[in-house]
């Protein structure tokens, strides 16, 4: 890959009291990823230079940029997004770990929004200290959602071909079953599948969508919701994908059916979550699909009772990283494509 074709990727900070400044440093001390990125850590050079001391990471050379103009296709990048001195503690819950968190993210969505960076892969975020003045999102996900054009959708994804959305998201489970008809689960199929074909390259994806009842309602046994309303999405779905469903959600995982799938369509958080987490946990990679641009981070959060003691593990941001520049070289093949289709060409066949 050439230094021209290398994107650029923005990573922010997360709760500066968290785990995510530690992962981030872990991650990008590869060097490897300098070759296939140029890196830029939206955060205070004396941020880093505190975690440096922490956790005793002697080799993380960086340079300092207040413009994106600035960049160094050839070095980490750390974008100053606030020259004060923070009092970081580490494994502390507090209004400081939102607000930096705030600012970094802020800083680098402009950034995305602006098309100075090509992706965003965002650290561990605390949902409750972050809310604050500007934002007044439940997560990521939302806030992205509304700084960024199209509608999100959250996808959790593995290097193994293992990809879980969710047709409802941060969400108390008290209002599921009210947020779900067969027009809404219908468009989550749409935007899945549309994912799958521009984000992963598969050109006729096969996906499984899940029951919200158990057993998928059991025929009726168990509410009628999987009989009237998921089984007529599933079969009403007229785009260019093989889609079954609805399946019995804790039998699909613990049987491995779901190895027969590109993508599985979950009702509702918990339900994708926890068995994709089982399965995947520190290797997988919390995608927002439908976004015109890409956003990644790790499958994991802020886990303060770990921070600033070098015991966090980094590799799902790191995955988060390589599962991001997949997704931008593909969105990019696919474009290319699009735009100029093979011409067609006539055969004559003699008789």
């Amino acid at each position: 890959m050439s230094e021209l074709s290398k994107p650029i990727i923005g990573i922010t900070q997360g709760d500066i009291n968290g785990i995510g400044p530690e992962i981030v440093l872990k991650a990008l001390s590869d060097h490897g990823v300098l070759e296939i990125c140029t890196p830029i850590f939206f955060t205070s050079p004396k941020t880093v230079s505190y975690y440096k001391r922490a956790l005793g990471i002697e080799e993380f050379n960086f340079q300092q940029i207040r413009d994106i103009s600035q960049v160094n296709s050839k070095r980490i990048n750390v974008f100053v997004c606030y020259e004060e001195e923070v009092n970081i503690e580490a494994g502390k819950e507090n209004e400081l770990g939102g607000k930096y968190a705030y600012i970094s993210l802020q800083k680098a969505t402009e950034a995305l929004k602006s098309k100075k960076i090509d992706i965003l892969v965002t650290a561990p975020i605390n949902k409750k200290n972050i809310q604050q003045s500007g934002f007044n999102f439940i997560g990521h996900t939302e806030y992205l959602g509304s700084e960024l054009s199209g509608e999100p959708l959250m996808l959790l994804c593995n290097q193994d071909g293992l990809r879980v959305a969710v047709a409802t998201g941060h969400i108390p489970i008290e209002d599921v079953k009210q947020k779900l008809n067969a027009e809404i689960i219908s468009k989550k199929i749409m935007q899945l599948h549309k994912s799958l074909v521009e984000d992963f390259a598969i050109r006729k994806p096969k996906i499984a969508v899940l029951g919200l009842n158990p057993h998928a309602s059991d025929n009726g046994a168990i509410g009628n919701f999987d009989v009237e309303v998921t089984s007529k999405a599933v079969k009403n779905y007229s785009g260019n994908a093989v889609v079954f469903g609805p399946y019995a959600a804790d039998g699909f995982f613990g049987s491995g059916t779901y190895r027969q799938f590109d993508a599985v369509l979950a009702m509702y958080h918990d339900q994708g979550l926890i068995p994709f987490k089982t399965l995947s946990f520190n290797t997988g990679v919390n995608f927002t699909a439908g976004l015109t641009a890409v956003r990644t981070s790790p499958d994991h959060g802020v886990a303060y009772d770990i921070a600033g003691k070098n015991k966090a593990n980094e590799q799902s941001l790191r995955e988060a990283i390589y599962m991001g520049i997949d997704i931008f070289n593909n969105r990019k093949l696919y474009a290319s494509i699009s735009s100029n289709p093979l011409p067609f060409q006539k055969i004559n066949i003699e008789k």
